[in-house]
């Protein structure tokens, strides 16, 4: 009996965060920007991303895992647990000069995570809007924040340099830096110079140092690499120069480059006495750019795409806190990445009381008992703004309920339906393995609607929409039911009154109304 004691004692103390309610996690969870399916170690790519590796083998990978085909809905819904169509974001990204952010009604899961105590904190990209000051991070739960609100700024200079076109027909380049600590202080010219994959790693690094251990905390990494434009020092490009393509190279650095910055932020959260009782998750927010160097090989497409290869993306969980069996393991369950919002709270210990209906699920049991998923489907996308003005008018495939010309996707159990123009329906291989081929695919082209087991067909090879008639006016039945429940989608037109030269040359709020 005396032995039985013991060995309970022992595994109390060893899961503390699974078993102690009232010893919550730090968690940390890194979000990388345009990462490929193939652009990590892991997968089978030639890139050396030894930190990044260890932690998924010591952790478990999550080969089932859904994101958005790019960066800002994937970041509203991982900060809101709510699919876009309720939040009125189904509609491309977030512009510079846009008036436009995660509705500021929506609660944040750093909202939840202070609420249940945690220290919250931001560093790196937000590109979740920023024309009033109440759309910033540290006015969204975060308690501080360093780094920028754009889509992407220069690695050295933190300059972004775009057009935008206005309602009265005229287009504009507007230039701008854009690098903030705590949303009042404009940091960039202090940093000019400096890699920002390094400068966030260092914040980072200063953000554990300073934390007091008796306090939960939550840490929010979102490096914005390996998003354009692709600039890295030489010394790790010259660990690629075989690779002849210079997109690729580039893309192939700066994970490298992200990889060592890993390491360091992990190497600080246990020299700190920190990282018994992390939990750390890792993500990417959309497929690679596969025009810019990334690559999702075998997957079909790439960023932008609703194909495999712009929405599964690299992801796993590690943590000490693991079980030593789950050590390594791979998750195959169906997870997606609004599912973290109630995932983290409940690891939070807190409670969901307040926010809006979520869109996503606790995956906690699923991944930590391996028990089957609550997901059995996922909506990728209704986007009404953008309809296929080159598909077959006379397909059969006209619903009353749903309107095949929408961009839309769904993925329900095996299956995925897609309707509307898709673009990017390519299959592309990494320059670097000159014995793989790409392939352009061209049966699919042009149609309304296109259907794939991705349980047997993982690469989106055969469309069986046609032999599959039952199945695809199901799922445009269920396409017609979120329909239903969406908000009309708000992308307003850009201002001029963004222009960082109004600004003292900051990208910033200019809105304060």
């Amino acid at each position: 009996m005396m032995d039985v004691k013991i060995l309970v004692v022992l595994s109390f103390l060893k899961f503390p965060a699974v078993y102690c309610k009232d010893r919550q996690p730090h968690i940390v969870f890194i979000l990388a920007d345009d990462l490929g399916y193939y652009d990590i170690g892991y997968h089978g790519s030639r890139i050396q991303t030894p930190v990044l590796d260890k932690l998924a083998n010591q952790g478990i990978k999550l080969e089932n895992y859904y994101v958005q085909p790019i960066c800002t809905p994937t970041r509203s819904q991982l900060m809101s647990g709510r699919y876009q169509i309720h939040t009125g974001m189904q509609h491309k990204v977030i512009f510079p000069s846009q008036p436009l952010c995660l509705p500021t009604d929506e609660v944040t899961i750093a909202d939840k995570l202070k609420e249940a105590g945690y220290a919250t904190h931001m560093v790196g990209k937000w590109h979740l809007g920023h024309y009033r000051e109440d759309c910033l991070p540290t006015k969204r739960g975060f308690d501080t924040f360093f780094g920028f609100y754009n889509c992407a700024v220069d690695y050295y200079t933190y300059e972004k340099d775009s057009f935008h076109h206005f309602a009265n027909g005229t287009s504009v380049r507007l230039t701008g830096r854009d690098l903030w600590r705590n949303d009042e202080e404009f940091v960039a010219p202090k940093y000019t110079g400096q890699h920002r994959t390094k400068v966030f790693a260092n914040e980072a690094q200063k953000v554990i140092r300073k934390h007091d251990s008796d306090k939960p905390l939550f840490l929010y990494l979102s490096f914005g690499a390996v998003h354009v434009p692709l600039e890295a020092p030489n010394k790790y490009e010259e660990m690629y120069e075989d690779v002849e393509d210079y997109d690729r190279r580039l893309v192939l650095t700066l994970a490298t480059m992200m990889d060592e910055a890993v390491g360091n932020v992990t190497s600080t959260l246990r020299e700190t006495g920190l990282w018994d009782n992390t939990i750390v998750i890792f993500s990417s927010d959309n497929g690679g750019a596969t025009s810019r160097g990334g690559s999702n090989w075998p997957l079909r497409g790439g960023k932008k795409a609703y194909y495999e290869g712009g929405i599964k993306v690299a992801g796993f969980i590690s943590s000490p806190l693991l079980p030593p069996n789950l050590h390594g393991s791979t998750n195959r369950e169906l997870i997606h990445v609004s599912d973290w919002f109630p995932t983290l709270v409940h690891l939070a210990s807190g409670n969901l009381d307040g926010t809006k209906p979520l869109d996503g699920y606790n995956q906690w049991d699923t991944i930590r008992h391996q028990t089957p998923s609550p997901r059995k489907e996922i909506l990728i996308n209704i986007d009404p703004m953008i309809e296929c003005e080159k598909c077959n008018n006379d397909s059969h495939w006209q619903s009353t309920k749903f309107d095949v010309h929408l961009n839309a996707g769904l993925i329900v159990g095996s299956w995925k339906l897609l309707t509307g123009h898709q673009d990017h329906a390519y299959w592309s291989s990494p320059s670097e393995v000159p014995d793989l081929q790409s392939n352009i695919a061209s049966h699919s082209l042009g149609m309304m609607v296109s259907l794939y087991n991705i349980k047997s067909d993982p690469t989106e090879q055969t469309d069986l929409a046609e032999r599959m008639p039952g199945i695809v006016h199901r799922m445009l039945e269920k396409l017609a039911d979120y329909n239903n429940g969406a908000v009309p989608p708000y992308y307003p037109e850009n201002e001029i009154e963004a222009d960082p030269s109004r600004h003292g040359g900051a990208w910033g709020p200019w809105a304060y109304l």
